[in-house]
């Protein structure tokens, strides 16, 4: 894999951090780097950490499936940009109180980086350092999230839902860029 497409994953997996991470921004009286920090550290070490948990799963199976591999990649990326498109065009708002304490981060932080669990499985069938890589959505993620305190402090929660969207449509388009180059069909 590309560092671009890895960046792609990397953008689209963080994006509900990104999204949750405006939801604290704007229940926070004040958003100061402290916030930002604690809120990317957490957000971007859930998602470091899950895609080395999903690749440490799928190279357990790696040998049974590596002619549908490909497949799998497209359906589970597919799967969820599809939910995260979903849950954005839902309309149903998350209510949240701002709260940095560990037991409300690890829920959140939890949530938001089940996808990226998956995404590991899917690396698992690539030619993937899972290490980099890892490390490298990790970074990212803990960069948006930082910002997205910020942003959800002084914007608001117009942007979440297009976070959300955007991530989505991004996750299904690297499932199908995999799919279409195993299949022959595009040569990136």
């Amino acid at each position: 894999m590309d560092l671009l497409g890895l960046f792609l994953i990397a953008v689209g997996l963080s994006m509900d951090a990104f999204a949750v991470s405006i939801c604290k921004g704007l229940a926070m009286r004040r958003a100061g780097y402290r916030s930002m920090a604690l809120v990317g550290l957490w957000f971007g070490g859930f998602q470091a950490l899950m895609p080395v948990l999903g690749y440490l799963v799928g190279v357990q199976f790696k040998e049974a499936i590596t002619a549908v591999d490909h497949w799998i990649a497209f359906g589970l990326l597919a799967v969820i940009g599809w939910n995260m498109l979903r849950e954005a065009m839902s309309g149903g708002e998350e209510e949240d109180d701002g709260s940095l304490a560990p037991k409300a981060m690890v829920l959140l932080a939890l949530a938001t980086s089940i996808d990226a669990l998956a995404v590991g499985v899917s690396f698992a069938f690539l030619d993937v350092n899972i290490t980099a890589a890892a490390g490298f959505i990790g970074t990212v993620t803990f960069v948006l999230s930082a910002a997205g305190v910020k942003v959800g402090s002084v914007f608001g929660a117009k942007y979440k839902s297009r976070a959300e969207i955007t991530g989505g449509v991004i996750l299904i388009l690297m499932g199908a860029k995999i799919l279409l180059e195993h299949l022959g069909v595009i040569n990136f």
